[in-house]
């Protein structure tokens, strides 16, 4: 069976929509200002490395830039955000148009569900602080079923 990752366009269809997302956040008021203190200049790229390993793809990630626990740091110690959450996952559906998926596909809804559970549980575990964040951590795999074992 082919991968979410083959499915998605591989390295160059996760960029495009790494982009995608990237823009439609930075114009939101709420989730935007997750970034106004700066971000690494090459973050779409570094995300579509994160996403095409968590989908099925190489695992560019972990050998270039870090493992799962470095991820999941940087986006702890920040408190609950709910609606930054909500509104981050908005911008992914947003996204995902914008790079030519349609409602109903199922390809899309895997995306979906897989953006959806790693921002409000994978990145959403360690509200309190960066330090509570366990080392050795790897990037969870996701597949048509979901998330794997």
């Amino acid at each position: 069976m082919e991968t979410v990752y083959a499915a998605a366009g591989g390295s160059r269809g996760l960029l495009r929509l790494a982009e995608a997302w990237h823009a439609r956040v930075m114009v939101d008021e709420v989730v935007g200002h997750a970034f106004s203190h700066g971000f690494h200049p090459q973050h779409s790229e570094r995300l579509a490395a994160y996403w095409a390993e968590a989908l099925g793809g190489p695992t560019v990630y972990s050998d270039e830039y870090g493992d799962e626990t470095s991820v999941v740091r940087m986006h702890s110690g920040n408190g609950p955000h709910d609606e930054m959450d909500r509104r981050a996952i908005a911008c992914f559906d947003q996204a995902l148009e914008d790079v030519g998926m349609t409602a109903g596909e199922p390809l899309r809804q895997v995306l979906h569900d897989y953006f959806a559970w790693a921002t409000t549980t994978a990145m959403a575990r360690y509200p309190e602080s960066a330090d509570d964040v366990p080392e050795g951590l790897s990037i969870p795999r996701w597949s048509w079923e979901g998330l794997q074992g």
